[in-house]
């Protein structure tokens, strides 16, 4: 049995102290398979050692990892903190330019996968010199000493798009994480009785934070899908077997579809189920109204809108006990100072007057990775700067829209336009391009691509799409393709992307 110092232990990684609080409680059901606290404790000890290699504290290298839902995320996760590593979490669904710029932007030291997606990484492995560690083939190594992790030491480092055209590292100290899950699981009122399922990606702070962390934190039990399967799930919403559901708007809409095209019988049991939830939370982009309202007349319930960003985990959110307004995203949470500002920089006091949503507390993350004027420049006397422009009424703030218009906001994830434009140009039929976010009843925003092509030049949407495979992650491809002679431009020659949008 791996030794572990006991020295400190409230003060380095509770959430793993926690964990052994809950000792033999089921954490994970995977299908017809589950795993205790324990079970998930004592793996990551053996991948950790396994990690340290003979050294003794990893010392926050970066160790990227490439895991789907599972025992073996949480595994992989707990172990390179418990080593004293940097978690960077790897999107399953992104094209190898993406994941080599991941892995060289963090100057990652090693990838943990899974035998079935190994091969996905091995080449970028041997071509940087990062080394490959499969899980499956980690082995009790013995005995072991982890090292003592403080609080303020970094802890992951979630890639975000943002007004640049490539990712920024958002980097949270283990601090800012414990911060954050307490945040909500005072303001949730998690309890170690929930039961919710996981569909949502893991490289995002919503699956990672809000639903896994925790779950973890309390005691609760989170039920796994490799991805988001409607049957799968409502047939397990009917038999009861969850207290708290968390999606994004887009699987909302989804989810009204299907159960509109049920047999009464049946969509009864899956409206029983929705009904027996003590929480069902919606985020990560606008809901609208008229889905709210939709969902609450078919369930009963009304569903809890919240706002936060990698950034700062969660800082808004709508009351779990009173009203829950469609179209707005509540009051600060527990342990966050909110305030809006004005454009010329003074604190807005007053109702129905916008500003700029400003985030100061324990939440609000370390850095950007290597990017120290980017940082310098986020934040304003210690607030930090989210580019949202919100409206408070009667007390409530409503999300008004980005400063930038190079923010699409499309199925949960925030996109750069200028990233994919950076991506589009490469295409040899592409000559000039322009990305915008266009409204979309599913997907609050869809990508579309205005081009101008080369001479003697053609591009179907179909085409694009295809070439778009390999090179960009498949919520960032464009939806919709405009081929036009000149992209719309102003006096100064600069894009004007309102009148792109137009063209849609």
């Amino acid at each position: 049995m791996i030794e572990l110092r006991r020295k400190k232990m409230m003060q380095e990684l509770q959430l793993i102290a926690r964990a052994q609080s809950h000792s033999n409680a089921v954490a994970l059901r995977s299908g017809d398979v589950e795993h205790t606290y324990s079970e998930l404790l004592d793996r990551s000890a053996t991948v950790a050692v396994t990690l340290l290699n003979g050294t003794a504290d990893l010392n926050e290298s970066r160790i990227a990892y490439l895991v789907p839902a599972g025992a073996d995320y949480i595994t992989v996760q707990w172990a390179i903190w418990r080593a004293g590593g940097v978690v960077v979490p790897l999107s399953l669904s992104a094209a190898e330019p993406e994941l080599e710029y991941a892995l060289t932007d963090s100057a990652a030291r090693c990838v943990v996968t899974i035998r079935g997606l190994a091969d996905k990484v091995r080449g970028l492995c041997d071509r940087h010199n990062v080394r490959l560690l499969v899980v499956e083939d980690v082995s009790d190594a013995g005995g072991g000493t982890l090292p003592i992790i403080e609080p303020h030491r970094r802890a992951m480092i979630l890639y975000t798009s943002g007004t640049t055209s490539t990712p920024k590292g958002v980097v949270t100290s283990h601090l800012n994480i414990l911060a954050q899950i307490e945040s909500l699981v005072e303001a949730w009122k998690w309890q170690a009785s929930d039961s919710i399922p996981l569909f949502l990606p893991l490289h995002h702070i919503h699956g990672i934070i809000n639903v896994m962390s925790c779950a973890l934190w309390s005691g609760a039990t989170i039920e796994t899908y490799p991805h988001f399967d409607a049957d799968a799930i409502l047939n397990r919403v009917a038999a009861g077997a969850y207290s708290v559901f968390m999606a994004v708007p887009t699987i909302y809409v989804k989810l009204l579809q299907t159960l509109h095209g049920m047999a009464e019988d049946e969509r009864g049991d899956v409206v029983s189920g929705f009904v027996g939830m003590r929480l069902m939370v919606s985020g990560s982009a606008a809901l609208p109204a008229t889905v709210h309202n939709e969902w609450t007349a078919l369930t009963g319930q009304a569903l809890l809108e919240r706002y936060g960003m990698t950034e700062i985990g969660m800082a808004l959110s709508n009351p779990y006990d009173g009203e829950r307004r469609p179209g707005s995203v509540g009051v600060a949470l527990p342990g966050v100072d909110v305030r809006l500002m004005s454009e010329s920089g003074v604190p807005i006091d007053v109702e129905d007057e916008a500003g700029e949503i400003q985030v100061r507390g324990p939440c609000v993350f370390v850095e950007y990775w290597n990017r120290p004027d980017v940082t310098a420049a986020s934040f304003d006397d210690g607030w930090f700067r989210t580019g949202d422009i919100a409206v408070r009424e009667t007390g409530y703030l409503r999300i008004m829209g980005r400063q930038s218009v190079d923010i699409i906001k499309s199925g949960g994830y925030k996109l750069s336009a200028l990233e994919i434009e950076s991506v589009l140009l490469q295409h040899p039929s592409i000559q000039e391009c322009a990305v915008v976010g266009i409204s979309d009843d599913t997907w609050g925003e869809a990508v579309a691509a205005a081009a101008v092509l080369h001479d003697n030049e053609q591009l179907s949407n179909i085409d694009l799409k295809t070439w778009c495979d390999d090179r960009l992650s498949r919520y960032k491809i464009p939806k919709q393709l405009c081929i036009v002679d000149s992209l719309p431009r102003n006096a100064m020659g600069k894009v004007t992307k309102p009148d792109v949008r137009k063209l849609f």
